[in-house]
């Protein structure tokens, strides 16, 4: 039941720069930031989305068989991408959806600007420090070895399950995607401490999701992340742990559903 990146069927050019996506569905669009796992095109929460809404969902910028420009160093180079992003496309009203690094993403998105995003969705969202300075609100995902972090990613243990040893493929996504990860999130470590000064600019409804088992950011944590957004609604998806879109897909689906019916 591991989670497998795999090339995504679709590419598109933002400002010269190439990034594949998978797009499905009719609706209202909803733009998808997946976290440092990458995207899987068969992840059965992108087919629940696409069923109430047109999804968009890249591969960021440096990871999967997404290009890297020279120039992209932070998180911040991939929210202006993205905002460039719903200009190309030219999406308005746009649901915006975030999960951990996805989160991260998001938020600087809709600090930025609200002209395109109509409500905002973020799951086990990184990049703010809430704690004191020795104090460490997110696990070391970088420090630990692979088979911990996707034990303390997991509330079910079949989740954490990697082929070993996997293909040379998938070696090659997986490295890049933590290389990745790793340069726009290693230092200061997966936050921007400008971040939790700005949380308070975003003006669109806003919906946090939190698993109830999350061991990489705590629930407490999400809260406080929460309750720095004027908008907020705070929510525990049980029988989840850092990525509540993989192991409750159906769940994580239907509490957006009803997010979006009660005004987001």
């Amino acid at each position: 039941m591991s989670y497998i990146p795999r090339k995504l069927p679709q590419r598109i050019a933002v400002n010269g720069i190439h990034v594949e996506m998978f797009a499905a569905g009719t609706g209202r669009p909803l733009l998808f930031l997946h976290g440092s796992e990458g995207l899987d095109s068969e992840a059965p929460f992108l087919s629940e989305l696409a069923r109430h809404f047109s999804v968009v969902a890249p591969s960021h910028p440096g990871f999967g068989h997404s290009e890297l420009p020279a120039h992209f160093s932070s998180v911040d180079d991939l929210s202006y991408f993205y905002l460039d992003l719903l200009e190309s496309l030219d999406l308005a009203d746009v649901l915006l959806v975030g999960v951990s690094l996805g989160g991260w993403i998001a938020a600087e998105i809709a600090v930025k600007t609200p002209a395109r995003v109509g409500a905002l969705v973020v799951a086990g969202a990184m990049g703010v420090k809430l704690g004191k300075r020795e104090e460490r609100d997110i696990v070391d995902i970088f420090s630990l070895p692979g088979s911990t972090v996707r034990e303390l990613t997991y509330s079910d243990a079949r989740f954490a399950v990697q082929a070993d040893p996997p293909d040379e493929a998938l070696a090659y996504l997986l490295a890049r995607n933590m290389e990745a990860a790793a340069l726009y999130g290693w230092l200061p470590y997966m936050h921007n401490p400008k971040l939790k000064h700005r949380l308070h600019r975003i003006a669109v409804s806003t919906l946090v999701l939190w698993g109830e088992n999350d061991r990489i950011v705590s629930p407490q944590f999400g809260r406080e992340y929460c309750a720095r957004i004027p908008t907020g609604r705070f929510e525990l998806i049980e029988r989840a742990g850092h990525y509540p879109h993989i192991e409750r897909p159906g769940e994580f689906a239907s509490r957006i559903l009803r997010f979006v019916g009660t005004g987001g």
